[in-house]
């Protein structure tokens, strides 16, 4: 990795240790398990998706390596479908992961573009690879309080303890990550700050960014009913994205959101709230983590 990335990820340590209390573990008694597969983090997957599409790095492997432009919906479920997987599934499926990208590799600009004179990448450096994770854990943080439950300081302390085993899963290093939730939320402010911008990706995918959806995301699903669905729930996922994206994220995108903008949201943030506030717990969460719940034979969260 070029020496000017190589301290990223360990960006804003403060030297900070972890709480020896704190379990670290995956399963059903976690507090991971039992946020991440509720389906509304589902309603984030379009703001992880384009925290990660700021890093110029990850621009420049999906220009390269991707099909994402031909069919952004699709790549968006295929990145959560596994993800997901690897937190209920542990270590088989993380290193699965892992794996698939070993053969991504290439050169990039400052601004997230493909070129043989750029700097050199693979999809394995630390730097990227832990910044795609990071935003996949901060699905778990950014809603609380809006569509989900409030947390304390210990159950992101918790969350962010529990988020290492599962980086750990894909068979990462946690050598040079943060140890704590406090050093992670400077690494990630860093990140937004130094790192993030608008890339190539970005404007390329100018017509997604204004509510284009593309092509059906998959053959099975007949093109009139994704012209119906296609659309709001494309608009919909981007709103959501503006509305919880970090205000320095959103200056660099350009974006605007207003007065008028935030109490539109808050009306359907506390919707969303008093709606799965009837929900039964069980039918909250995603198949994969049902699937997770029950195969280690134990009941959902009541």
């Amino acid at each position: 990795m070029p020496e000017c990335h190589r301290g990223v990820v360990a960006a804003g340590l403060g030297g900070s240790r972890r709480d020896a209390g704190v379990d670290p573990r995956l399963g059903p008694d976690s507090l991971t398990w039992s946020r991440f597969g509720d389906y509304r983090t589902a309603l984030l997957i379009g703001w992880a998706g384009t925290l990660q599409v700021m890093h110029p790095v990850i621009s420049a492997a999906l220009v390269e390596h991707s099909d994402f432009l031909d069919n952004p919906t699709n790549r968006l479920v295929r990145s959560a479908i596994p993800i997901t997987r690897a937190v209920y599934e542990g270590p088989v499926t993380g290193r699965a992961i892992r794996d698939e990208h070993v053969n991504i590799r290439g050169h990039y600009t400052s601004d997230g573009d493909v070129s043989a004179d750029g700097v050199r990448y693979h999809a394995l450096n630390p730097e990227p690879f832990f910044w795609a994770h990071a935003t996949f854990f901060m699905m778990q943080i950014a809603p609380a309080g809006v569509f989900t439950a409030p947390l304390t300081a210990e159950e992101k302390e918790q969350l962010y303890q529990e988020s290492r085993t599962w980086y750990a899963q894909y068979g990462m290093s946690l050598r040079g990550t943060p140890e704590t939730f406090e050093d992670f939320m400077r690494y990630w402010d860093n990140t937004i700050e130094t790192v993030l911008t608008r890339t190539e990706l970005i404007d390329r995918a100018a017509p997604f960014y204004a509510g284009h959806p593309g092509p059906p995301p998959y053959p099975q699903v007949p093109g009139w009913l994704w012209n119906i669905i296609g659309p709001p729930s494309t608009r919909l996922g981007l709103w959501v994205c503006r509305a919880l994206l970090p205000e320095r994220a959103r200056e660099s995108l350009g974006w605007t959101w207003t007065a008028s903008d935030q109490r539109r949201f808050d009306v359907f943030a506390c919707a969303v709230r008093g709606v799965f506030t009837v929900i039964p717990r069980p039918l909250r969460l995603s198949w994969i983590a049902r699937r997770g719940y029950r195969q280690t034979n134990r009941k959902t969260l009541a």
